[in-house]
């Protein structure tokens, strides 16, 4: 039999955690037809940020991308609580990777690696995806890093 997604996280050595309530007027996703967007998902751990900063000021692009990882492993989180199976998962379609960014850094694209590569290695074809990775100057509670996500689904 084929390994499936939650096989392969938990060789991976990840546990996907509970999503994250809302912290306004908003859902943690949205379904429409087969069609599933998250909300922007921090690098939440046991509901702490894992880090704060901007990236080229507080952070350096290794940090990053690890917040990228963990923002990535909470999208998991929300698809599966929409899906109740992350076998559901047709394809990733695309992420949109913000990252809060000091003047002059230019590496987005390189954090925005972090959520990739784990999104590939976790879900194989299906994790490969479109991506924008975008420069802001900050993000809510002083995150590094926030991602939102399109993925198709099954049923």
């Amino acid at each position: 039999m084929a390994e499936t997604i939650e096989q392969r996280l938990r060789e991976m050595g990840v546990e996907l955690p509970e999503v994250a309530l809302p912290a306004a007027n908003y859902l943690p996703f949205v379904a429409s037809g087969n069609m599933l967007m998250t909300s922007g998902q921090l690098p939440l751990q046991a509901g702490r940020l894992v880090a704060t900063g901007l990236l080229g000021r507080d952070l350096d692009t290794e940090a990053g991308q690890a917040a990228a990882r963990i923002c990535a492993i909470n999208v998991l989180a929300a698809a599966k609580a929409a899906l109740g199976d992350l076998e559901q998962i047709r394809r990733t379609v695309k992420i949109t990777v913000f990252v809060a960014s000091a003047p002059g850094f230019a590496e987005q694209h390189l954090v925005a690696n972090g959520a990739s590569d784990f999104l590939a290695e976790a879900l194989g074809d299906r994790g490969r995806h479109a991506r924008s990775a975008v420069g802001v100057a900050m993000l809510p509670l002083n995150a590094p890093v926030e991602i939102e996500a399109i993925i198709e689904s099954r049923n």
